[in-house]
């Protein structure tokens, strides 16, 4: 496979790198939850003028028509800096899933909308009630409603900036039946892309602390154990980075081979995740469990990501129907199903 992006692809990944970067900085982090915020509405307010609220519904509906690939690059970039609003749930999973059942519904008509995403692998609901709708799976049908329409119990989350409901529901529109496999697939991906994000922040901090944080006269990260930690986590993102875009690639296909790709990517990536997280703060010593270093924030969020969409183990099931129903090996690591016949 030939990962080279694109110059359009290029342009939007930079584009999304320069707005995240000056828009969600550490010092807004705690200024939102001083607040007790996990939403800023001036930010996510420039990523729909921008057009990423768009990126993947069809131009029909007012989109741009992108794919999977293209909108991975731009979920790295919302991991990397562990952003709260739901760029990558409403705009990469709950927005085509509405326009492919219900293209002329009104909550596509507003680009600023969001919409929230109930499948029924997940027992809660991440933006419920500031969804303009909200899509819940039941019996492989999709049914859609409104926050005010449904019940809403707040659940704590790990990371203070998930905001996750459970949902009671008696009426809603009933939408028929529903890809809830794609959206699975879709969702397992792009939370693995934004594992690759949190990741690489995780060790970005850990490698500037390193090189100013001094010990015996000079800076930490000159010693060998220092420098064997960051090395071993950047390692494991270089090692999935790979995976994250061959199963971003092959998403459409919806076969066992590529089902298993998007579950490899989403245990690799966010495995990842989770150990650039703790290296980074082993790397930055006591302070690193504090609150006054902000690389706590991105384990929590590769925590929360590991455990939605199908758990690990869900997952580890979808890699083994890929291996015990088709030929296995090196030489069939790109090889199509049909090439099997």
């Amino acid at each position: 496979m030939d990962f080279t992006l694109s110059d359009e692809q290029q342009m939007f990944a930079d584009t999304a790198r320069t707005l995240l970067g000056d828009t969600c900085t550490l010092d807004h982090w705690h200024k939102l939850m001083e607040q007790g915020a996990a939403f800023d509405p001036a930010r996510w307010a420039q990523i729909v003028e921008n057009g990423f609220a768009a990126l993947m519904l069809p131009e029909a509906a007012g989109g741009m028509g992108l794919g999977e690939l293209d909108f991975a690059l731009i979920a790295i970039e919302a991991g990397y800096v562990a952003l709260p609003e739901p760029l990558v749930e409403s705009a990469g999973i709950g927005a085509p899933l509405l326009a492919s059942l219900a293209p002329d519904h009104p909550a596509l008509a507003d680009p600023a909308a969001i919409i929230a995403v109930a499948p029924a692998i997940n027992p809660v609901v991440a933006n419920a009630d500031i969804a303009a709708a909200i899509l819940i799976e039941r019996d492989g049908h999709a049914f859609v409603t409104m926050p005010d329409k449904v019940r809403l119990t707040p659940v704590e989350s790990i990371d203070p900036f998930r905001r996750l409901f459970r949902i009671e529901w008696d009426d809603a529109e009933d939408l028929g039946p529903a890809d809830w496999g794609l959206a699975l697939d879709r969702a397992a991906v792009f939370a693995a892309a934004m594992g690759m994000g949190l990741a690489q922040r995780a060790v970005d901090l850990a490698v500037a602390y390193a090189k100013d944080r001094t010990q015996f006269g000079k800076p930490i990260g000159s010693y060998q154990a220092v420098k064997h930690h960051l090395a071993s986590a950047q390692t494991a993102i270089e090692f999935a980075r790979p995976m994250v875009l061959a199963a971003a690639a092959e998403i459409a296909n919806g076969d066992v081979q590529s089902r298993a790709r998007a579950s490899q990517a989403k245990i690799v990536a966010l495995e990842a995740a989770e150990q650039a997280a703790r290296a980074s703060i082993q790397v930055h010593g006591a302070m690193g469990y504090s609150w006054e270093v902000d690389v706590h924030l991105f384990l929590k969020r590769a925590l929360a990501l590991k455990q939605s969409w199908g758990t690990p183990a869900f997952h580890r099931s979808r890699i083994a129907a890929r291996i015990f129903s088709q030929p296995v090996g090196a030489d069939q690591t790109f090889a199509r199903e049909n090439d099997h016949a």
